[in-house]
């Protein structure tokens, strides 16, 4: 598989830079991170959510602090309706053009809106899977944020230690 022409050419178009970076093939955010020697605060993570027929993407850092989780609620919340992790069979057919959990994080050029969290929007860079598990695309988070126009919220949650623990 190769990279989607749609995503190499909204970047030509946008006239932003960024780098194509190749790497052995991996399939979670952390093994990509590590191949491509980038820290887990960089790396956009790609979560596909459902909300009744709607899909959505939630772009996440790869590594969330350790003592914070993705917050189903605060999605929600930010969207107005309830949400449900998406099944492997519910999206497959949105992203025709890429292999399966590498989905580029640009909701825009597949019809889907798109959500960020803060975190991962204080980052002067992201690095990201284009559509292949053996390339990814680095760029700056603001030209990302310029072309796709996310909605940037607070969607991790914090959890506090347990007394005595």
């Amino acid at each position: 598989m190769e990279i989607p022409k749609q995503l190499i050419d909204c970047l030509d178009q946008n006239k932003v830079q960024y780098e194509i970076l190749h790497h052995a093939e991996a399939v979670t955010a952390q093994r990509i991170a590590q191949a491509e020697h980038v820290k887990g605060r960089h790396q956009a993570k790609v979560v596909m959510l459902k909300s009744g027929d709607q899909h959505l993407i939630v772009v996440l850092p790869a590594v969330l602090p350790a003592d914070h989780h993705i917050d189903l609620e605060k999605i929600e919340k930010a969207i107005g309706k309830p949400v449900s992790l998406g099944k492997e069979s519910d999206f497959k057919s949105l992203f025709p053009d890429s292999a399966i959990g590498a989905m580029p994080p640009f909701g825009n050029l597949y019809g889907l809106p798109t959500y960020v969290d803060k975190h991962l929007a204080e980052q002067d860079y992201i690095v990201f899977e284009a559509g292949t598990h053996t390339d990814a695309i680095k760029m700056s988070y603001s030209d990302y944020e310029k072309i796709v126009k996310p909605k940037v919220e607070d969607l991790a949650i914090k959890f506090q230690p347990m007394k005595g623990a």
